[in-house]
C-alpha cells in the first residue's frame, strides 16, 4: 500500500463508526459481510447505506436477493464482527441468527435491525454505495453498541 495509501486508512480510522452486518439467505444457508460504513440516509423514504469493496466476494451473492438484513451488533458481539468479517468457510458459525420470511438474516442481541432491499447502487472509486429501502426495523436501546475506531473495536464506556 503506497503512503498515501497508509496515510488515509490512519485518518479515515480516527472516526469511530458502529459496526453492522449485512446478510441474507444464499440456498437457504445465511451469507453476510461485516460493514462499518453504515449510515441512515433518509426518514422518508426510510433508506439507509453501506459501502462494500470491489473486492467482496460474498456481496455479488447477496446483492440479486429480495430482502437483505442488516444488524448492527452489541457490544457484546465483537466475536460476530470478527467472524463475519473474516474468510472463514462458515462465518455463522456459533453465531445466533433468524430469517425473515422474505430471507433477510437478522443477528439474535443486536442493538438494531433493519429488513431492507436494494433501492440503487453507485460505482464510487474502489467501493460501491449501497442504498436500501428499509421495510421493517426495531432496536433494543438497552444493548449499548460495538464501535470500529483505530482499526480495532472498541466499546462505548
Amino acid at each position: 500500500m503506497t503512503k498515501v495509501g497508509l496515510d488515509l486508512r490512519r485518518v479515515y480510522g480516527a472516526y469511530p463508526t458502529g459496526v453492522a452486518v449485512v446478510a441474507g439467505l444464499v440456498d437457504g444457508r445465511p451469507s453476510g459481510i461485516a460493514a462499518s460504513s453504515f449510515v441512515p440516509v433518509s426518514l422518508d423514504p426510510p433508506l439507509v447505506s453501506v459501502c462494500v469493496a470491489h473486492t467482496s466476494t460474498t456481496w455479488p451473492l447477496l446483492r440479486d436477493l429480495p430482502r437483505i438484513g442488516i444488524s448492527v451488533l452489541g457490544a457484546h458481539q465483537e466475536h460476530a464482527g470478527r467472524r463475519i468479517g473474516s474468510r472463514a468457510p462458515d462465518r455463522f458459525a456459533g453465531i445466533d441468527w433468524r430469517a425473515t420470511p422474505d430471507g433477510s438474516v437478522l443477528l439474535d442481541g443486536a442493538t438494531a435491525w433493519y429488513d431492507c432491499s436494494i433501492e440503487q447502487q453507485f460505482r464510487s472509486g474502489d467501493h460501491d454505495i449501497v442504498v436500501f429501502r428499509v421495510h421493517d426495523l426495531d432496536a433494543a436501546t438497552e444493548i449499548p453498541p460495538l464501535v470500529f475506531h483505530k482499526s480495532t473495536f472498541r466499546r462505548l464506556t
